[in-house]
Order: structure tokens, then sequence, then C-alpha cells
């Protein structure tokens, strides 16, 4: 008896350190293959807690190779965009200024009563309320209201309400999202014009960057804090 309660508490201590370097992400915020990484560490941490006449280490050893595919696949994911999107996938969206994207949709493997669920979830009842909504890798859905329905803030009260926009990632981690940046129809040379005036050298010490169809810049270098600029209004953003 005591030989299992010491087992169970090793093996108990090696999950929850494993744990420890995967991150500290809830259950929900997961990426399809980390939830399945979970989902099998759990499985084989039953295994050597049970089976008195396997070693110990036995049971260690799969766990430990498995943290190590997460590092290997985490290190992938953030060098390679196509392999982050191959691997997690990439959020699509669901809900335009036209309403459902039926397309969208089929291609999730998701109803419509699927997505009034997860707008009721997100605080909205009714879809005049959505201009955008979008279904995240992690299979939450994140919300932008329409102007007229949007949570009432201090600078709302100071400025007139203008219509909302999506800002598009063009830069991100140090690289440029090209698909992204066909979305926006800006161009390399565009691009550099735009790292001009922001003040920016090398792509590479661009933390993140986006855009809307207003002119609006966000941006960030690694370890400073944020910037805003306000450019020529593109126009040309598809929404």
């Amino acid at each position: 008896m005591l030989t299992i309660v010491v087992r169970a508490v090793i093996i108990y201590l090696v999950v929850l350190f494993l744990y420890r370097l995967m991150g500290k992400r809830q259950l929900g915020e997961m990426q399809p293959f980390e939830l399945v990484l979970t989902l099998i560490i759990a499985d084989l941490a039953t295994i050597p807690m049970a089976e008195v006449s396997m070693p110990v280490l036995h049971g260690i050893i799969p766990l430990l190779t498995l943290v190590v595919l997460h590092y290997l696949l985490t290190m992938l994911s953030k060098i390679s965009t196509n392999f982050s999107c191959f691997l997690s996938g990439k959020p699509v969206i669901v809900i335009n200024p036209n309403g459902i994207d039926y397309k969208a949709l089929k291609n999730l493997d998701i109803t419509v009563d699927d997505v009034f669920e997860a707008l009721r979830g997100c605080g909205y009842f009714k879809m005049e309320q959505v201009q955008y909504a979008i279904m995240e890798t992690n299979g939450k859905m994140s919300v932008l209201p329409k102007s007229d329905f949007a949570p009432l803030t201090t600078g709302d009260m100071k400025i007139k309400t203008e219509k909302s926009v999506i800002p598009i990632s063009i830069i991100t981690e140090g690289k440029v999202n090209k698909e992204n940046l066909k979305v926006a129809q800006l161009d390399e040379l565009k691009l550099q014009e735009l790292l001009k005036k922001s003040g920016i050298q090398k792509v590479k010490d661009v933390l993140v960057m986006t855009i809307d169809k207003n002119g609006s810049v966000f941006f960030q270098k690694f370890g400073q804090k944020y910037q805003t600029l306000q450019v020529e209004p593109l126009g040309q953003v598809k929404e």
C-alpha cells in the first residue's frame, strides 16, 4: 500500500512540474495539439500509479518525451507561420457586415445554432448587434459589436462614435504576415514606407503591427511600450 502511495505522489509531482513547464493556459484556451497532449499525459500518468510491477522511470520517460515534443512543436510554430496554421489552424470570420458567412460555417463544421449560442455566451442576443464575429483557433468566439451596441467608455462620451473596423495584423513577432498584407492590399514598398513613418529600421524589431482601413496603426517594438500612428485611410482594406 505504501508503495502505491509513494508512486502516486511521485507521478503527481512530475505531472505538476511538466504542466508548469508547458505554461499557464486554461483548458479552454488550449490549441488542439495542446489539448491532445494534455489528454495523453493524463492517461499515461495513471498507468505507473496502478501498475506496481512497472518501474516508475518507465512511466516518467514517456511523459518527458511528450513535453519535449510539445516544446519542439511550439518552437516550430513560432518559427514558421505556415506550420502554425497547419498545426492550430487560423481564426475565421463567421459574421461580417453582410451577416453570417455560411461557407465559413461549413468549413468549420458548425451550425448557425452554434453561432447563436457562442454569441449569447459573449453577451449578444441579436445578430443586429454584431459587426464581426471571429472563431478563434482555440474554439472560442471573439465579437466586435456595432458602435451603437459597444460598451460605453469615457472616450465615447467625448468623441463622436465611428463605425467599428477590424485591425489587420501585418507583422507579428518580427515576421511579416504576407497573407494579411494582401488583405490590406499593401506591397513591400508601402510597408517599408509605413515602417519608416513609424521610426522602425528592421521588421525583426517589431513585436506587433496592425492597421485598419481608417489608417490607424498600432505597433510595438520588442521590450518597448506600444505606439499609435495615424496615416492616410487605406480605403481598399477588405472587410
